[in-house]
């Protein structure tokens, strides 16, 4: 059996990427943070790989909630092939408005939980796996709302390059996927005239669908020789 991890695997680009890891053999274990009722309805829609997968109710933004979901993955895999760090969160305000705890809560969220996952089961990442980041296109790119995301998504990046030098001569490849906008849960009440002029910056004239995202999470799972790149999956997407 193979087993995988994937962070906040229950909406948007993380159900999708839990969904292409079933498909491919996994035992998949994934955590959300707060909304059970959504958990329960993955747990429901993906009922037929109920005996490979392991939804955990684990917020990331609490470091000891997310340590007892990383025991109990420990505690029931044989090993680890693959880690897709998806979750991340931001914070919708004036930037200089931003308090201690809320910046503090999306570097834990997007960065700091992600590398104490890698550390904390580093012994059980077998030869030959795949460590992917869920970056974003605003930790490329300045966007003024939303400083601390796009901050931690930089980092994130960042994170992802440099444990290419930890896992050197193992096999294991290590890289972030950069997408620009998703049509996700997080992007459903946008206003109509923002949607236009976040499509005016874009080439395909569109925010991108789930697939097209979990694409270039597959083609990571694939390509042995991609390694400590930043894939930017944008439509095109340009700030100016």
């Amino acid at each position: 059996m193979k087993y995988a991890v994937v962070t906040g695997g229950t909406k948007g680009i993380g159900l999708g990427i839990v969904k292409v890891l079933l498909e491919r053999g996994f035992h998949v274990f994934t955590n959300y943070a707060r909304d059970k009722e959504s958990a329960e309805r993955v747990g429901q829609e993906l009922e037929q790989w109920k005996d490979r997968l392991s939804i955990v109710q684990a917020d990331q933004s609490d470091k000891e909630s997310f340590a007892r979901f990383v025991q109990f993955v420990k505690s029931k895999a044989e090993s680890i092939s693959c880690i897709v760090c998806n979750a991340g969160m931001t914070i919708r305000k004036p930037n200089m408005e931003i308090t201690d705890e809320q910046w503090e809560q999306v570097m834990q969220v997007a960065v700091n939980s992600h590398f104490y996952l890698i550390r904390d089961c580093y012994e059980m990442i077998e030869p030959d796996s795949r460590i992917i980041f869920i970056g974003s296109m605003m930790g490329v790119l300045p966007h003024g709302t939303s400083l601390p995301y796009g901050v931690s998504k930089a980092a994130v990046h960042a994170l992802a390059k440099n444990l290419v030098k930890e896992f050197e001569g193992t096999g294991t490849t290590v890289n972030a996927i950069a997408p620009g906008f998703v049509e996700t849960e997080w992007q459903k009440n946008k206003p109509q005239n923002i949607r236009e002029n976040i499509y005016g910056k874009t080439a395909i004239k569109r925010f991108a669908a789930v697939d097209e995202i979990t694409n270039a999470v597959a083609f990571c799972l694939d390509n042995q020789f991609v390694n400590g790149s930043v894939i930017e999956v944008s439509g095109g997407y340009c700030f100016k």
